[in-house]
């Protein structure tokens, strides 16, 4: 049949939730009762204030519920996992009424140092059996209510390297199963705005690559965990969870913050991605930890760029 003979019709714009590759229109679902009373006001203002040299790529040894040096509305990315509370050599023993006060106080703080449209990425676990403690929920009713606006949770997948824990219960029977983790959540969180402010002649680069954007994207990484031995630190987590969230949620140059940096793998991930940093512990050895991770970084680097011009020449 010729061509011609073809009715074309144009594309009809999908309701939200519509499976298939077509546009959606969400207009819809976002007027309907359900977003009646949590419709979210574009900021009047964008409020970004430049932080001075000497405040930046610093790790300072205090704690972050007083971030005094840093100017508010200046940084651009938070990204940290809390201590978990959970008798490790460098855990309080807190209740959790305490456990809550002390991270909504630094997230108060974190939300005072943020950009308009500044995020939040916090990684954290479930603890515990008798009962279930849900801390990933604990913090969410925290941080909605300090003001923060809630993009979405990425399930860390951590199966191939989970321990292989035999805590199951009862073996084979219903009397009582104990499910095993194998993951974490990583929440994220925004300031005032869900978008960010790119410049007046859109002068902020995103470094992200067009595979690692459909990949990351999606709300289930999976990636190993890396043992504390390795690192030096009883809980690090992976330079590739910093690393994405970085490369996803903010601009080269950007400002990245840690308020619980302990083995500094936020502080290492930001400089490898041509953005600052600011991190803060309370430990001075893992602040010493992090700056000799940082220093050893920084000496590959020079010699790779040494290795480069003296070739290049040649």
């Amino acid at each position: 049949m010729p061509e011609s003979m073809y009715k074309r019709y144009g594309t009809k714009t999908s309701s939200f939730g519509t499976p298939g590759r077509i546009n959606h229109d969400s207009s819809e679902f976002y007027n309907s009762k359900l977003y009646a009373d949590i419709k979210v006001p574009e900021p009047t203002r964008y409020k970004e204030n430049p932080i001075p040299p000497d405040v930046i790529d610093k790790i300072y040894c205090k704690s972050s519920e007083n971030m005094n040096e840093l100017p508010d509305n200046s940084i651009h990315l938070m990204i940290t996992s809390p201590p978990y509370n959970v008798k490790k050599e460098y855990d309080e023993d807190l209740s959790l009424e305490e456990y809550r006060g002390l991270l909504k106080r630094v997230f108060q703080e974190v939300y005072k140092k943020l950009v308009t449209g500044g995020r939040a990425c916090i990684n954290i676990a479930n603890l515990g059996r008798k009962p279930y403690i849900p801390l990933h929920s604990y913090i969410i009713e925290d941080m909605l209510e300090i003001g923060f606006l809630m993009r979405g949770e990425i399930i860390w997948n951590k199966a191939s390297s989970a321990s292989p824990s035999t805590a199951w219960g009862t073996w084979l029977s219903a009397a009582n199963p104990v499910l095993r983790d194998i993951h974490e959540y990583i929440l994220v969180f925004s300031k005032e705005s869900f978008a960010r402010k790119r410049g007046s002649k859109g002068s902020k680069e995103s470094t992200i690559s067009k595979e690692q954007f459909l990949e990351w994207t999606k709300s289930v990484w999976t990636f190993p965990a890396v043992s504390a031995k390795s690192i030096g630190h009883p809980a690090p987590f992976p330079e590739e969870l910093p690393f994405r969230l970085i490369q996803l949620y903010s601009f080269k140059g950007d400002v990245i913050l840690d308020p619980f940096c302990g083995s500094g793998t936020t502080c290492l991930a930001a400089l490898k991605c041509q953005r600052h940093y600011v991190g803060y512990d309370i430990e001075e050895k893992y602040v010493n930890l992090s700056y000799s991770r940082i220093n050893a970084y920084l000496k590959e680097e020079m010699v790779e760029q040494q290795k480069i011009d003296y070739f290049g020449k040649g």
